[in-house]
C-alpha cells in the first residue's frame, strides 16, 4: 500500500511539473507580411561616432533607427572589422539602444526587423570608427569583396579574372589608395609592382586553371592602413 501511495505521489509531482513547463513559441505565421526595412540614422555611415560614457578602452555608443512597418522586434547586429567580432542585441521593442565597445576600431552595423511571420527584413549596413584617445587621424575602413564573391568558383577568360572591391571611405574624407595580394598560397604573398597604390578598385590577374586562390586588399590614406579579411576563389579547368 505505501509502495503505491509512492508511486501515486510521483505521478502527481511529474504532471505538475510537466504542466509548469512554459509552453512552446508558436510557429511562424507564413500568412502574416513580412515586416518594413528600418532606415538606420545613428552612427552616422562612414563617419567618425560620437562617444558617450567612456570608461578606460571602452565608450557607450548610440544606436538609433527609424520604426519599420508591421514589425514586432528588432535585433541589432555590430561587428568589429578589425577582429570580426560579433556584438548583438535582440529582441528589442524600442528604435534606440546603448551599447559599450571597444574604442579604436572600425564597426559595421544592421538592424533585422522581426514579426510573428516567417519572413524577416534586414536594414542596410553602415559603419562607423569609434575613435580611442589621442588619435587625430583615423584608419579607412577595410575593403569588401565584390567580385568574385567569397568561396566562388569561377572560369578565367583567356586565363585571366578581375578581381573587384568595393570602394572603400575613410573616416576624415582622405584620399585612400589599394594594394592588392592574391595567391594560391595564403594570401602573404608579395605583390608585384603594379598591384601596389592602386587608385582603381580592381585589378585584372593572371590564374592558372583548377587552383584555389587567396586574396586581400590593404587600404591606405597615406597615415594609416587597413587589411580586408582574405578571401578565395577557385578556378574551373
Amino acid at each position: 500500500m505505501k509502495k503505491l501511495l509512492a508511486f501515486y505521489v510521483l505521478g502527481i509531482l511529474l504532471i505538475t511539473s510537466c504542466d509548469s513547463d512554459p509552453a512552446p513559441n508558436p510557429n511562424p505565421d507564413p500568412n502574416v507580411d513580412a515586416p518594413g526595412k528600418a532606415v538606420l540614422s545613428l552612427p552616422e555611415n562612414n563617419k567618425e561616432c560620437e562617444q558617450g560614457e567612456v570608461s578606460g578602452n571602452s565608450a557607450i555608443v548610440d544606436f538609433s533607427w527609424e520604426a519599420s512597418a508591421d514589425t514586432d522586434l528588432y535585433d541589432l547586429k555590430i561587428t568589429n572589422l578589425d577582429s570580426q567580432s560579433i556584438t548583438t542585441k535582440t529582441g528589442l521593442t524600442s528604435t534606440e539602444t546603448e551599447v559599450s565597445l571597444q574604442r579604436g576600431h572600425p564597426y559595421a552595423w544592421e538592424v533585422t526587423s522581426r514579426n510573428n511571420g516567417s519572413a524577416i527584413t534586414k536594414s542596410n549596413q553602415w559603419k562607423f570608427y569609434l575613435a580611442g584617445d589621442g588619435e587625430s587621424n583615423f584608419a579607412p575602413f577595410p575593403a569588401e569583396a565584390i567580385y568574385p564573391s567569397p568561396g566562388a568558383t569561377v572560369t578565367p577568360d583567356n586565363g585571366k579574372i578581375t578581381i573587384e572591391w568595393e570602394n572603400t571611405q575613410d573616416p576624415d574624407g582622405d584620399t585612400v589608395s589599394y594594394t592588392l595580394y592574391a595567391d594560391s598560397t595564403d594570401g602573404m604573398q608579395t605583390p608585384p609592382d603594379s598591384w601596389k597604390n592602386l587608385s582603381g578598385t580592381s585589378m585584372e590577374i593572371s590564374v592558372e586553371p583548377d587552383t584555389v586562390y587567396y586574396w586581400r586588399v590593404i587600404t591606405s590614406d597615406g597615415n594609416n592602413t587597413a587589411t580586408s579579411n582574405t578571401f578565395t576563389f577557385k578556378t574551373n579547368n
